[in-house]
């Protein structure tokens, strides 16, 4: 079986404190974040032995997850597994990138956000061309808020031609005409997250092959759904996998609505739909 699986642990505490960002902000204390080690290492076990399966997984904290030694151990150990064919997370890329050494590059990749304000821009852009040098899979993206378009000008300009800069509609914004061209002309696919996504009744990749699941391994077909379709470590979301249609009115978040049927985003995103990297130029500007 092909699975997709996003995963997101307890883990809530992040070294950035950006004031736009909807995730949990709270400090984590030692006992959360041994809770935290330990679910992820839980779920890193259970991954680890389905080598019948072919997994891709994407880590998706509400915190800043490679600045903890056990996200960047987990990443790296499981991109050296022949069954899974990805692993990615989504990251400011706050810590030190050296350890992707230890990683497999053909099934690592990053989804890198650059927060203005939060971290010096030479050292964001340094970290970029690491990862370059290493040969790792990665985009960069910045929420497209109005103080940010110089920032963004600046990364599209000095990233390598061939990373994706991606644009994040800001939660609660509105966009004029203009506005949205101007963030169009650096991102082509930014039209996607402009606005949210009828879904109602709409089919949807989640809850069939591609599923959420949380540090006590609860199964969900998406983050945005609440019902449970089983637990994974005792096999009862299998019985529940099937294809069923959304049950929201809209669905508005990358990681929710690149799974609509509807959209041509798996084609746009061929080969690189956890990490938001579009299968070449042509799929970006062809939208």
């Amino acid at each position: 079986m092909d699975l997709t699986i996003l995963y997101r642990g307890p883990l809530a505490s992040c070294d950035y404190d950006c004031p736009y960002c909807p995730f949990a902000k709270r400090r984590d204390t030692t006992d959360q974040l041994r809770a935290d080690r330990a679910a992820l290492e839980r779920f890193a076990a259970w991954a680890s032995a389905q080598s019948a399966d072919r997994l891709s997984l994407l880590f998706t904290p509400w915190g800043e997850g490679l600045v903890r030694s056990w996200y960047r151990r987990t990443l790296a150990e499981l991109s050296r597994l022949p069954h899974i064919r990805r692993v990615a997370i989504q990251t400011n890329l706050s810590a030190r990138t050296d350890w992707v050494q230890d990683a497999d590059p053909g099934t690592l990749a990053l989804w890198c956000t650059y927060h203005p304000g939060q971290t010096p821009y030479d050292r964001f852009l340094g970290k970029c061309h690491d990862l370059a040098r290493r040969g790792v899979r990665f985009s960069v993206g910045v929420v497209g808020l109005p103080g940010h378009h110089e920032h963004a000008l600046r990364l599209r300009a000095e990233l390598p031609a061939d990373v994706y800069l991606w644009i994040n509609a800001a939660e609660g914004h509105s966009y004029t005409d203009e506005e949205a061209a101007r963030w169009t002309d650096l991102d082509p696919l930014f039209p996607y997250s402009r606005h949210p996504h009828r879904s109602a009744g709409l089919p949807c990749r989640t809850g069939e092959s591609v599923i959420s699941v949380d540090g006590d391994g609860t199964v969900r077909r998406c983050h945005f759904v609440r019902a449970e379709l089983g637990n994974l470590y005792d096999g009862s979301y299998r019985r529940a996998l099937g294809p069923r249609a959304c049950p929201k009115a809209l669905c508005d978040c990358h990681i929710g609505y690149v799974h609509l049927e509807t959209l041509p985003l798996y084609d746009v995103f061929a080969g690189g739909v956890l990490e938001r990297i579009p299968a070449g130029a042509r799929g970006v500007f062809e939208t």
